[in-house]
């Protein structure tokens, strides 16, 4: 149950953060918006996976990445039903809860709307937005059970 509980309050949190940001807030009239001297808020459409891999301009390089995407969060369902352990279980439902909330984007908009931005100095991280964050954590949790929990399960 915690596995489906995270996909939706992940995808919730997602879609809510992006409806705010672009038609309320209205960020990409105020853009840039400097939160504190590590924050930003901009507008980037994503037309590729997380951080900007594999950019696809064409409509068949974005209908293949939504396809891939709704594979990918239909198999991590299934997996999130057959596992009784709650760190897998969040984990997958996290990653699938950002899945589902980019799909969104794209159907909607041709693109994944990223807005948040960190950056030290002269350096700065890839902009992105909370499904993300979602998935990178999931994957976070993911690789802490595999090979943390695991050796310790073996022990």
């Amino acid at each position: 149950m915690i596995g489906f509980s995270l996909a939706f309050l992940t995808l919730v949190l997602d879609q809510a953060s992006k409806l705010y940001f672009l038609f309320v807030y209205d960020l990409p009239i105020r853009e840039p918006v400097v939160v504190n001297p590590f924050l930003s808020l901009i507008v980037v459409w994503n037309r590729g996976i997380s951080y900007g891999l594999f950019q696809q301009h064409s409509t068949l390089g974005r209908w293949i990445l939504i396809v891939v995407s709704i594979a990918a969060a239909i198999g991590l369902s299934v997996w999130i039903r057959r596992t009784s352990a709650k760190l897998l279980a969040a984990s997958l439902g996290l990653i699938v809860g950002g899945a589902v909330g980019n799909v969104i984007d794209r159907l909607a908009y041709g693109a994944v709307f990223d807005f948040i931005q960190f950056q030290v100095g002269g350096w700065s991280w890839y902009v992105f937005n909370v499904a993300d964050a979602a998935i990178v954590a999931g994957v976070a949790g993911l690789l802490y059970d595999s090979f943390l929990l695991e050796r310790r399960r073996k022990a």
